[in-house]
């Protein structure tokens, strides 16, 4: 009786693949383990096998499988459910979500390699030229890969070659599946057992009188191991003095030190532990009870704080009952900045038992992470991470937390799987039958739409920690102070004044604009040309620190030009202005202060992040400039003033969350002064001084932006009242791309009974060398949405099987606001 196995492919691939398998391996394998299968001419690819059966395929002769690479399943059920959910819901494939589910360490990668065979006795004269040639450079080296042997023979198809020498028994074949993942392993030290006694400690200075770094070394051993009966690491014994590790080697090859090693988690909290009570105030309290009450009739609820209402120290008082209770938790945040600041704050409440995941984390990191939670150990109770710790193998998820819920950044934009990781979590709690605490201070209008409609519970907390009062708002009218000519570069005198006045008291200043680079256009005065992206339909940025124009789309960059390309004029000027420009203003303007930048350019690598926040924290910064990232959560006591640059060019982004987001940014970032016992200020520059959005962010009016911004949402068919989802069609070719836009577009519009929008051309309009257009279907709450995307599936893959278009490219995005 054949028996089959169902994989599922880390590939663009929509459906799962059917191998055969031994009846051993039939037994052996069970869901969820990753199996080697063959995939095309000579690929190897980590499938993971999904089920096993006894039907074979229809269309094609199952393969057999490799090898089997795991012992024991290392996916879950539930994540497999949660998958294929992702996959059906974003409309992606399967193998799409797979393949960015599982840290990359874990899907392993091929190498055929080619050995002599040194079981049999060759006689040379059988081979023939090219087979020779082979085995001559198998006697100068172990083993070939199929890539060398090709080099050494000169021809690509070498395969009928090597499957004669096989049958002759001259090589061995062997794919190799490189396993990258390596446990970290620590160096350690320790005397020889003959110089442990106190006694022989004479004899041992004796011995290195002559080498003084060496006996150095000798003497810190001693005062750490009188202090600490732990292992000593090599790392530890050189922390204090100026010894180098040439010293440690010398003391090892004299037979006085004895080197060992030891398997080290790579993220480690265990010495962040402090033990302290953590006391709620009465609105905490409150607010903590309501949640608790919630809970018993729904499973998702809200809690709508303000900015420093204390709400870490509610969601730390709801882990610590979860916990209580054996259950695992996980706790998500909209950016890796965040969870800098958080972690500390989690570790020294509940230490060793905190991990952390995110893609800042090297490949190891992530894969012992996914271990520990996989083995449901004690270091991973609570689980903090950006959007891909949703992946996780988790075992008994009791309480997730999705903190600043309407952050956009939780949204995946590429490559696929897009999904929301708000929405993704919320499913991925209902799965395990666990509850969900949503917090935000300006919760996005579709969660706030479902707390009004009783979907999700409802908790408000209004008041500041500590009965701190809101910041001071105070706007600042650009066209004014520029006609009245009280602009010093960007900075209108009001703001500067604020500036200075908190500098004089020691209190820190964060300054918010959002765009990074010194100036988005350099323009000719001659001629008025503007260099442009020689591969997209966009201006270049100047970025003065390393004196070049860049492209923020594709990354292409060109020096910066010492004369017009157009007119050759050397009368160049900038126009607009990003977090540099401001920073390089500032440091003319207060020579004293130190000012930090905090932007995608400052905060490249895995601890950028930190080095600026710390500095921040410690008050090495007296003045940090940044984009959004400064907007998300992040706690300084010592900051009393927060200046918006300029708060127009967010209203007037075409889209149509323009003014939410709006509204959300600016009172994020309000939200980072005053923190402490002290209020804040908060000055924001605008052109628009009467604009409707600005006065509600004065007046911390979320509710009249809410009502607002439903009203015209159910006009123009936006969320939550319709469902939007984007196609995106790109191509080389112009109108080759128009045509079939244009094709897609109009059978849609014959199947469907809802709006279809479009083809449109994005504001960008070419990207990377290809010209973009969208179609937007909304579609109403009324109709299902199931049978709606399996129809714009079917149009899809009609569209794929017209020859002329099948090389435009086509991305669904649901949900992409």
């Amino acid at each position: 009786m054949p028996f089959f196995v169902e994989v599922i492919l880390p590939l663009n691939l929509a459906k799962t693949f059917t191998y055969s398998v031994s009846d051993v391996e039939f037994y052996a394998i069970r869901p969820g383990m990753r199996l080697a299968v063959p995939f095309g001419k000579n690929r190897i690819y980590t499938a993971l096998a999904v089920e096993t059966h006894e039907n074979p395929p229809q269309l094609y002769e199952a393969k057999p499988i490799q090898q089997i690479l795991d012992e024991t399943p290392i996916v879950t059920e539930n994540q497999l459910r949660h998958w294929n959910w992702i996959a059906s819901y974003y409309m992606c494939a399967i193998g799409d979500v797979y393949r960015s589910a599982m840290p990359s360490a874990l899907i392993l990668e091929s190498e055929t390699t080619i050995q002599q065979n040194t079981d049999f006795s060759i006689d040379a004269s059988e081979l023939s030229d090219e087979e020779f040639l082979i085995y001559q450079a198998l006697q100068q080296q172990s083993s070939l890969t199929v890539h060398e042997i090709s080099a050494i023979l000169g021809k690509k198809s070498i395969f009928p070659t090597l499957r004669k020498m096989l049958a002759k028994n001259v090589i061995l074949l062997q794919e190799e599946i490189s396993e990258t993942y390596k446990p970290k392993l620590v160096r350690y030290i320790r005397l020889q057992p003959e110089f442990e006694r106190a006694e022989n400690l004479q004899e041992l200075l004796e011995i290195l009188k002559n080498a003084s770094k060496q006996k150095e070394l000798i003497l810190q051993y001693f005062q750490i191991k009188a202090i600490d009966k732990k292992p000593i690491s090599v790392k530890r014994l050189l922390e204090n003095i100026d010894v180098s590790q040439a010293a440690v080697k010398a003391l090892v090859d004299k037979g006085i030190f004895e080197e060992y090693q030891l398997q080290h988690d790579r993220i480690d909290f265990e010495d962040r532990l402090e033990s302290r009570e953590l006391i709620l105030s009465v609105a905490q309290q409150k607010a903590f009870d309501e949640i608790s009450k919630s809970f018993e009739t729904k499973d998702v609820t809200l809690l709508h704080g303000i900015t420093a209402s204390g709400k870490t120290e509610i969601y730390i008082k709801l882990i610590e009952e979860f916990l209580a209770t054996g259950k695992q938790v996980l706790y998500l945040l909209p950016e890796i900045a965040l969870t800098t600041q958080l972690v500390s704050r989690l570790t020294a409440h509940f230490g060793n038992t905190v991990a952390v995941y995110h893609s800042k984390y090297s490949n190891n990191e992530r894969v012992e992470t996914w271990n520990q939670i996989l083995s449901n150990s004690q270091k991973a109770q609570v689980v903090i991470g950006a959007r891909s710790a949703l992946f996780l193998p988790f075992h008994d998820l009791g309480f997730v937390i999705v903190d600043e819920e309407h952050e956009q950044t939780f949204k995946q934009a590429d490559p696929a799987p897009r999904y929301h990781a708000r929405d993704a979590a919320i499913v991925l709690a209902n799965q395990f039958k666990a509850k969900t605490l949503l917090g935000s201070a300006t919760p996005s209008i579709e969660t706030y739409f479902n707390a009004q409609n009783q979907k999700y519970g409802h908790v408000d907390l209004s008041e500041r920690y500590g009965n701190v009062l809101l910041p001071e708002i105070e706007v600042v009218d650009l066209k004014d102070k520029y006609f009245r000519k009280k602009m010093s570069g960007h900075f209108s005198d009001t703001l500067l004044e604020h500036i200075a006045e908190a500098l004089a008291l020691g209190e820190q200043i964060i300054l918010f604009q959002n765009r990074r680079g010194f100036s988005p256009v350099v323009e000719c005065l001659t001629c008025g040309h503007v260099p442009q992206c020689s591969n997209c339909d966009v201006s270049m940025t100047y970025h003065k620190g390393k004196e070049q124009l860049r492209c923020h789309y594709c990354g292409s960059s060109m020096a910066f030009p010492r004369q017009c390309h157009a007119c050759h004029s050397t009368d160049l000027t900038t126009k607009g202005f990003g977090t540099e420009q401001i920073q390089h203003e500032l440091e003319e303007l207060f020579p004293n202060a130190k000012i930090g930048r905090m932007d995608q350019d400052t905060t490249r690598g895995k601890f950028g992040f930190e080095k600026i926040i710390d500095s921040f924290k410690e008050r090495e910064v007296d003045i940090l400039v940044g984009t959004q990232m400064l907007a998300k959560g992040l706690d300084f006591d010592n900051v009393s003033l927060v200046g918006i640059m300029n708060a127009d060019n967010m209203l007037y982004h075409p889209d149509f969350r323009a003014f939410e987001r709006s509204y959300q940014l600016m009172t994020q970032v309000s939200g980072r002064a005053g923190r402490s016992s002290k209020r804040g200020k908060v000055v924001i520059q605008t052109y628009n001084p009467y604009h409707n959005v600005i006065g509600q962010v004065t007046a911390g009016d979320y509710l009249g932006m809410f009502s607002e911004q439903l009203y015209e949402r159910k006009i123009y068919k936006y969320p939550p009242y319709f469902k939007l989802i984007r196609l995106t069609l790109k191509h080389r070719d112009f109108d080759k791309l128009k045509q079939g836009s244009q094709w897609l577009a109009s059978v849609l519009t014959q199947n469907l009974e809802m709006p279809v929008l479009g083809p449109e051309e994005p504001p960008i309009a070419r990207i990377r060398n290809e010209y973009i257009r969208t179609i937007m279907v909304k579609i109403p709450n009324d109709k299902p949405l199931g049978n709606t995307k399996r129809t714009i599936r079917k149009v899809l893959d009609s569209f794929e099987s017209v020859a002329h278009f099948r090389a435009i490219k086509v991305v669904v995005n649901v949900d992409f606001y």
